[in-house]
């Protein structure tokens, strides 16, 4: 009991230390004036210059190859939203902005998403909002973001160049990091050769300060980056340093002080969190960069963001919404294995607030959802609980996460907590698993992960599976591949 509210203090303090943090630096008014986004769901793909036998004109070789080598057929949702509609939606938008005071912010398409057929205008004029909500080619329309009065000042954040001397723990191959490798037995997968080389990761984050100048990572092999934030950071590397820490976990190989689960992989560091707001608009950029991550032939996903409260909009999600279904990014994210790839995602850290259970999209369907333990391989108290409204198991998977092993954005090594941590460091060791067992699809690398955690016969709404054991994973994998 002492332990545990130790563990409580401590997370309250930190928590009340950030806030204080957040509170204290400089703000700046909004720059372009309000304005606001509104989603349109589309009726229908009618009117389309698309067609599914050339999926080559919006889809990567490696896009269909993947989807292929799993015998996993396009439909319809693979199709780009309707040009036909864009086209009529892009002619209102003309006339509007005709019309439209030089004062004010120009109304323009900021994003579609083929999976759920929508398409995000930003205006000042909510007059027209509504008009164009009114076409009888729209399903449906809400306003998701509304500009804010002011946002904070970006503040550089330099990096070191060098570890301390204390950061190196010698004769300690994984260093810092070897405790949240060995608790899921994947250097054993390591040993042998499996460290993600030919796996595609995708990182769905806030930010990734520094990560092009932090020496740790100038030689991880990093493929690209893409932000959907709107309107995009002026400086992609200089956001929070969330999606670092992140990256870190899986990407690090610095030996004897950290080697991440997966430091041969590939990683695409693709930004969809607005740190200024927290608004619905979210679930949108998150959409779109998971379908991103779809065109470009990612095997991963994984996502340390979560969802169930967003400014000025009490009530917009209740727990009865956890079905996997109802969010927009929770139906997003229960479409990922149906294309091919594995979504790794956080339980969320609800666990010592009102709400509690697992965030929005943890609740998807066919995903891993990850929860965080402590060194005792006790349930972190922060750690969002299950189950889904329809009873699935949730979380899928628990991690080290209280605390994990991590490089900052300052460069330096760390430790913090959440299940924002222990998510990436399973999702490393999915890599790892996927190459070594590259004739499985991605339904199947799922359960095979959940059949080999160590509460697999006897789950609960806390630990969901359990601790997955990656080695034994892998050897009664190699089992069936032998049938």
């Amino acid at each position: 009991m002492t332990n545990i509210r130790l563990i409580n203090l401590f997370i309250a303090a930190l928590f009340c230390a950030l806030n204080a943090s957040a509170a204290s630096l400089p703000k700046k008014k909004y720059p372009g004036g309000k304005c606001y986004i509104w989603r349109y769901t589309l009726e229908d793909k009618r009117e389309s210059s698309y067609t599914l036998d050339r999926p080559q004109r919006w889809l990567s070789h490696k896009s269909i190859e993947r989807r292929h080598k799993q015998g996993l057929p396009l439909d319809s949702t693979d199709l780009p939203v309707s040009s036909g509609y864009l086209k009529a939606i892009e002619h209102m938008i003309a006339d509007a902005n005709r019309s439209t005071k030089r004062s004010q912010t120009e109304s323009m398409i900021i994003g579609t998403s083929r999976w759920n057929n929508t398409v995000l205008v930003r205006s000042a004029d909510t007059t027209f909002l509504r008009r164009l909500g009114e076409q009888a080619y729209v399903k449906r329309s809400e306003m998701v973001w509304e500009a804010p009065d002011s946002i904070e000042r970006m503040i550089k954040i330099k990096a070191n160049y060098n570890f301390n001397s204390w950061d190196s723990l010698k004769g300690v191959p994984y260093g810092h990091g070897r405790e949240q490798i060995e608790m899921l037995n994947g250097h054993r997968l390591h040993n042998i050769g499996f460290r993600g080389k030919g796996i595609t990761i995708a990182v769905l984050d806030g930010g990734f300060q520094n990560c092009n100048c932090i020496p740790t990572f100038q030689h991880a092999n990093i493929s690209g980056i893409k932000d959907f934030v709107y309107p995009n950071s002026p400086s992609f590397y200089q956001e929070t340093d969330h999606g670092t820490k992140v990256l870190s976990t899986m990407a690090a190989n610095e030996p004897e002080v950290l080697i991440g689960t997966a430091p041969d992989a590939h990683y695409w560091l693709l930004r969809c969190e607005d740190q200024e707001t927290e608004q619905p608009v979210e679930e949108d950029y998150w959409a779109m960069a998971a379908e991103f991550a779809d065109s470009l032939g990612a095997d991963i996903v994984t996502s340390s963001l979560g969802y169930n409260e967003y400014d000025n909009r009490p009530g917009y999600y209740r727990q009865r919404d956890l079905d996997g279904h109802t969010a927009l990014i929770s139906r997003t994210a229960s479409m990922l294995a149906q294309k091919g790839m594995v979504l790794v995602n956080s339980a969320g850290n609800s666990g010592m607030g009102p709400w509690k259970k697992i965030t929005f999209p943890a609740d998807a369907d066919n995903s891993l959802t990850v929860g965080a333990l402590n060194q005792q391989r006790v349930n972190a108290p922060f750690s969002g609980v299950g189950p889904t409204q329809d009873q699935r198991v949730k979380p899928d998977l628990m991690a080290l996460g209280s605390p994990a092993c991590l490089i900052s954005g300052r460069g330096a090594v760390i430790r913090d907590m959440g299940t924002s941590f222990s998510t990436p460091i399973v999702a490393g060791l999915v890599a790892c698993l996927w190459q070594a067992l590259p004739g499985k699809n991605a339904l199947e690398i799922i359960q095979l992960i959940r059949e080999q955690s160590d509460a697999y016969d006897k789950p609960d709404n806390v630990y969901g599976f359990g601790v997955p054991n990656f080695w034994r994973a892998y050897m009664i994998g190699r089992l069936t591949n032998d049938k």
